[in-house]
């Protein structure tokens, strides 16, 4: 796919998405108080507003159109998690100290490292997401995690997309190690701190970081 053919999917899902109804909510949620407070914690990663990642995108225009569409989705993300959270009687939180982290080290990098950074980020998202659709068993829940589900199953590719061939053969062994390396911490970091709500989902900690390293690797593949 080109460029254009990316920007030509965002703006279908973006038609799609206005005209598609809104989950539900007023039906309620029952939310797990450990999930609950895992879905806080990835509501205030999805709030971004993406300004920093659309000024490196300046420059080529039809990338930029595709990743302002990107970043809506992001930020629709948000707002379904924000009123599920209301849904279930739960306040959303304004920060937590991994996103701030995953902030602080994409703002300080260029476009090329931000969208690395950002790839673990969507990955991680991936397996998280999928767990939140099949593991609590509310039917609001399950289709608000489906309906995320599928944009994150687009954005991964999307950014492997803009990242082929930016590797040099020379160095791209061990650039890629590093990256894993880095993508496995945060692995594991997740797992850890999202331990409890993937209990609830019943998702084991070592099956969660070996799911995410079997799509990452998978998403590697396509940069090669």
């Amino acid at each position: 796919m080109t460029h254009a053919d990316w920007l030509q999917d965002f703006e279908a899902e973006a038609k799609h998405r206005a005209q598609r109804e809104d989950p539900p909510w007023e039906q309620g949620a029952r939310l797990h108080p450990d999930i609950a407070k895992s879905i806080q914690r990835f509501q205030v990663g999805e709030a971004g507003d993406g300004a920093n990642l659309i000024a490196k995108a300046a420059g080529d225009d039809t990338y930029l159109a595709a990743v302002k569409l990107f970043v809506a989705e992001e930020q629709n993300h948000a707002r379904m998690l924000a009123a599920l959270l209301a849904a279930a009687g739960v306040p959303t939180i304004r920060q937590h100290w991994s996103d701030t982290v995953f902030v602080t080290l994409r703002r300080a990098l260029g476009l090329r490292l931000e969208l690395m950074v950002l790839l673990i980020a969507e990955v991680v998202a991936l397996r998280y997401y999928r767990a939140l659709r099949d593991g609590t068993g509310d039917p609001l829940v399950t289709q608000v995690a489906t309906r995320i589900l599928a944009d994150e199953q687009r954005h991964v590719p999307f950014h492997c997309h803009r990242l082929r061939g930016r590797f040099p053969k020379a160095v791209r062994g061990l650039v890629f190690g590093a990256w894993r390396a880095l993508l496995l911490g945060v692995a594991i970091t997740v797992a850890v701190d999202h331990g409890p709500a993937l209990r609830e989902l019943g998702v084991r900690r070592k099956e969660f970081v070996a799911d995410v390293l079997t799509a990452f690797d998978a998403a590697l593949v396509t940069l090669e």
